[in-house]
């Protein structure tokens, strides 16, 4: 730096030669002249070091200085000294040329000025020229501009009308244009930025309106959908008819080309998701034919999904979509709480199912991913279990078949018109046996009232038939033969009551109903049979056993009621093979099936016949019972009458009566009824003597008493039914035999000495029940001999019999103490 050079100059330090002083000082001042002379560096630096060193530095600088200047100076003067011949010679020169110059001077000056006057006019024309030039330059650059406005203009003018016709996604693609390539060649204009700046605002109308066309046509389709679906239901039993016309006619070796279509046309789906169109056929067929499309207008969907798909917010429009047809598939499935009440509130659900699910279906085909395979899959599984909760519930409230059946069929059509889009139905099929069991039950509550009406209305009398028109008649209703009856003439009477043919036609009439069911369920006709017969088994076994069962507990029915009532179960039974031919006639099921269920029509008459006989038992006993409550003995007499008494007379006589209808019976029932009667009468006499509350009975009552039983006895000796082997009826009055006779005889002795003897003459007469009897003849003794004063004679005239009825007492006494120890 030169900071170090000025250090250098300085004095010598002590012990430096004077002379190595000098040269030293002398080589640095030549170095800061050298640098100051230099027009390159700067002086400034260089001048500060120089002040700024030791004492007497500027001094000796600037006499370093003058003598540097003077040195120059001299070179300078020098350089002249040489030169100055030349220049004095050039000077001489140069006066020589000026004259020469001046001229050339005034020469040019004249020409020039011919010049600029010749010039002028060009100048001026040339001028006009250039202005021209310059307009025709800017009319070009005007018009090269305006080429390129113009395709901008018009396409912004073509995007305008194309909003205002509404059609959206040409506008679209119109700003599509516009921003890509129109626009970028004249973006340095403003009107070019304003319409740039516009396009994402009208982008954004687009797609709100868009959006709210796409709410319009939810709202509609929502209306429609019960429309498009009556369509395709109406359509789906169309082609389910057809098909079995087919069928019929392919049999017969014809063939009808099909014009039924689900969704357009034909019943199968083209790769644009819509269906193909048959145009040969019927051309009043294919008026008739009417798809979703026609109905619906879809053109909202595939704008607005078109729209949304350019803008790039595709899976917005995708979300909103189904969210909203989520939201509408809910509510469809929501039905009414009066539903249930008529088959047009069933028709009316079942169709806005289906047209929805048929619009699903053709957005599916039409459209590219707006709905899914798997979302339509999950809305029907959703819905399918939404719909089978619904008809559970609403089903069990329909109490009438024959809506029932009607329900039935809208299922069965509801199903196989949603099959024919593809959605899986068999737990459709699986419900309609839950409804079949629903209907089964309406028809079962609907026979009930049918059986019980026949049963209010017959007259439980053998049917008259006056001609063989009749009896014809008669057994083209009902399985009837007898030969026996065949060889009568007319006019003659069959057997059974005319409740039995109409039971028998109305339990035909049931198993056609049921068999209505059955119908369409595609089943084999093995499970039709078996269904058939299950259905008659419980009509059988519950309805028509139960009818019969209250209808033989009724009060109004008498012994001659129930009698006809057991025969008319006899035939009715005996019909049951004949039920099951008719079943077996309709399915084409051979009855030898492995799995073929029989009628239980015979375990039910039978149980019906059954307790008919109870109640013929029952009633029987009741009416002795009546007969037994008039019985008004007199048990202090003091001899009988001398004949039975008249209440017994009249018991026996309408016992005579009554078994003699009993005549119709098989024999084991009026052997037994006839039993029954006189065991009862038989016990019902015994509990009349042996009565708490009679406490005294004289011998003359028991004389008349054993008059009654001598009645009761002849009775059952003269055979009121047939069929009875020697003395059997007789045996159920044994026990009074016995016991009146122990009275009647006295025969004290026998009996006591017998007593557990198996031959013992006595032996149905019991200890206790001898007992209670004697005490009673012993008080009765007693009364009667107070009332006529004369018991002390009489103790002195029957001592001995007095002691023999103690020693009797006390001995039976002992017995019966001995039987209860």
């Amino acid at each position: 730096m030169a900071s170090d050079r000025i250090y250098a100059a300085l004095p010598d330090p002590p012990g430096q030669s004077e002379g190595e002083g000098k040269e030293e000082e002398k080589k640095a001042f030549g170095n800061i002249f050298a640098e100051l002379e230099s027009v390159d560096l700067p002086l400034g630096t260089t001048l500060r070091s120089i002040y700024d060193d030791q004492p007497n530095a500027h001094k000796r600088f600037m006499e370093k200085l003058d003598a540097r200047i003077r040195n120059h100076d001299r070179e300078i003067e020098k350089m002249c000294n040489f030169h100055h011949q030349g220049f004095v010679d050039a000077i001489t020169e140069l006066l020589k040329v000026r004259a020469d110059a001046e001229k050339l001077m005034g020469q040019v000056t004249d020409t020039n000025r011919r010049l600029q006057d010749a010039g002028r006019e060009v100048t001026a024309q040339t001028e006009e020229v250039i202005r021209c030039r310059v307009q025709q330059r800017n009319m070009a650059t005007t018009v090269e501009k305006l080429q390129l406005c113009i395709p901008v203009l018009e396409m912004y003018s073509k995007l305008k009308e194309q909003l205002e016709s509404k059609r959206y996604y040409a506008a679209l693609k119109t700003m599509e244009q516009l921003e890509k390539v129109y626009i970028p060649r004249v973006s340095q204009y403003r009107f070019c930025q304003i319409m740039a700046e516009n396009l994402p605002r009208l982008r954004e109308e687009i797609k709100d309106i868009s959006m709210s066309d796409l709410k319009d046509f939810l709202e509609s389709i929502r209306k429609h959908s019960d429309k498009v679906g009556e369509t395709a239901m109406r359509q789906a039993q169309q082609h389910r008819t057809f098909n079995s016309a087919v069928a019929k006619q392919a049999s017969m070796g014809h063939y009808i080309k099909p014009v039924y279509s689900l969704n357009e046309r034909t019943h199968a789906h083209t790769p644009n998701g819509l269906l193909m169109d048959d145009d040969t056929g019927d051309d009043e067929a294919d008026e008739e034919i009417l798809t979703a499309q026609d109905l619906v207008d879809f053109s909202p969907v595939y704008r607005c999904l078109h729209i949304y798909t350019v803008l790039g917010d595709r899976e917005t429009f995708e979300n909103y979509y189904r969210k909203q047809r989520k939201k509408q598939a809910r509510l469809v499935l929501q039905p009414q709480a009066n539903m249930h009440e008529t088959v047009e509130g069933y028709r009316r659900y079942f169709n806005q199912i289906v047209g929805f699910f048929v619009v699903e279906d053709h957005i599916l085909h039409a459209t590219q991913g707006l709905v899914t395979r798997a979302f339509t899959d999950e809305l029907w599984n959703m819905a399918l279990s939404k719909i089978i909760a619904v008809l559970r519930t609403h089903s069990s409230y329909c109490d009438v078949p024959d809506l029932v059946l009607e329900l039935k069929n809208l299922i069965v059509i509801f199903a196989d018109t949603l099959q024919g889009y593809g959605f899986p139905v068999n737990r459709l099929f699986d419900l309609l046996f839950e409804v079949r069991d629903q209907y089964n039950e309406t028809l079962l509550k609907k026979w009930a009232l049918v059986f019980r009406e026949i049963f209010e209305l017959d007259n439980y009398s053998p049917i008259p038939v006056e001609t063989e028109d009749e009896y014809k008649l008669v057994v083209s209703r009902f399985p009837f033969h007898d030969a026996e009856i065949e060889k009568q003439d007319f006019p003659k009477k069959l057997p059974m009551s005319q409740s039995v043919p109409q039971i028998y036609t109305q339990v035909k009439e049931f198993i056609y109903a049921s068999l209505k069911f059955s119908e369409s369920l595609h089943r084999s006709s093995t499970e039709i049979d078996d269904m058939l017969r299950k259905s008659t088994n419980l009509l059988l076994t519950r309805t028509l056993s139960s009818c019969l069962q209250n209808l033989i507990k009724k009060p109004h029915i008498g012994l001659t009621e129930l009698v006809q009532i057991i025969i008319n179960t006899t035939h009715l039974e005996q019909a049951c093979r004949y039920l099951e031919e008719f079943i077996t006639n309709i399915t084409n099921v051979s009855p030898e099936t492995v799995h073929t269920t029989r009628l239980y029509g015979l375990s039910t008459f039978k149980d019906a016949r059954h307790a008919a006989e109870g109640e013929i038992y029952t009633k029987l006993n009741q009416k002795i019972d009546e007969f037994i409550q008039l019985a008004d003995y007199e048990w202090g007499m003091a001899e009988s009458d001398g004949r039975a008494s008249g209440y017994l007379m009249d018991l026996i006589n309408f016992l005579r009566s009554t078994f003699q209808v009993f005549t119709h019976l098989p024999g084991k029932v009026a052997q037994t009824a006839c039993m029954s009667a006189c065991k009862h009468l038989s016990t019902s006499l015994m509990q009349m003597l042996l009565d708490t509350e009679l406490k005294q009975i004289s011998m003359g009552a028991i004389q008349q008493f054993n008059l009654d039983v001598i009645q009761c006895e002849l009775f059952a000796s003269s055979e009121p039914v047939p069929g009875f082997q020697g003395d059997t009826l007789q045996l159920a009055f044994i026990d009074l035999r016995q016991l009146l006779d122990l009275f009647m005889v006295w025969d004290w002795s026998t009996y006591l000495a017998d007593y557990g003897q198996p031959t013992s003459k006595y032996l149905r007469v019991n200890p206790a029940t001898a007992l209670a009897l004697l005490e009673k003849v012993y008080r009765g003794m007693k009364d009667t001999s107070k009332k006529n004063n004369i018991f002390s004679q009489f103790r002195k005239n029957d001592r001995d019999k007095q002691k023999l009825i103690e020693t009797v007492v006390k001995q039976l006494r002992s017995l019966v103490n001995g039987m209860s120890s």
